[in-house]
């Protein structure tokens, strides 16, 4: 019986590497949409990306609760197997935002916006702590969790520069607007994405 509950595990883990891997494609193809807007098929695949995502959710929700409900898991199986399912919960949200974020770039044409700010820094980062904190969990690498932890606060910090750098590009173009002599014919994006951000 035990055997059985440790290969369910494993394939438990398995998933999660694959639903990691799949965020990371959905950050990535949301980049590219960003960097080339005109390029229909990186947005496409952040959709067909989030929607795989959303699958395997389902999926790996549906073995947490047979897990749960078979084998009555006590202590650090049931920590594992309800980490697991916030941890897909998170993991969901992160290509609903890639989807979200590859949908929008359709609306901006300002190039400074696009080449002048940290996002794609902040992309990479984010990233990797997907990677590291999926392959943290598996491992039960405390370390590296603890890393994960790290990474989050150059993020956070990466954030608070991107929203900087926004706004002080709305600035520019609000003053732009306002003074129409001194237009240089850019045109700037609508409030949905603002909302977004």
């Amino acid at each position: 019986m035990r055997i059985r509950f440790d290969e369910q595990l494993e394939l438990l883990n398995r998933k999660l590497i694959e639903m990691g891997a799949l965020c990371e494609d959905a950050i990535s193809a949301s980049m590219h949409t960003l960097k080339n807007e005109a390029d229909k098929k990186s947005a496409e695949k952040a959709a067909a990306l989030e929607r795989e995502i959303d699958h395997k959710e389902r999926e790996i929700e549906s073995l947490c609760m047979k897990l749960l409900l078979q084998q009555q898991p006590v202590a650090r199986d049931l920590r594992t197997i309800s980490s697991a399912l916030k941890m897909i919960s998170d993991l969901e949200r992160i290509g609903d935002q890639a989807s979200d974020i590859a949908g929008i770039t359709g609306y901006i044409e300002d190039e400074q916006l696009k080449s002048g700010t940290h996002i794609y820094e902040m992309a990479r980062a984010a990233s990797r702590m997907v990677t590291d904190s999926v392959d943290s969990f598996v491992r039960k690498d405390l370390g590296k969790a603890r890393a994960v932890q790290k990474e989050d606060d150059i993020v956070d910090g990466l954030f608070d520069t991107v929203k900087n750098e926004l706004v002080g590009q709305l600035r520019r173009a609000e003053a732009r607007e306002q003074r129409p002599e001194e237009q240089d014919g850019s045109t700037h994006f609508p409030h949905e994405f603002c909302r977004n951000i």
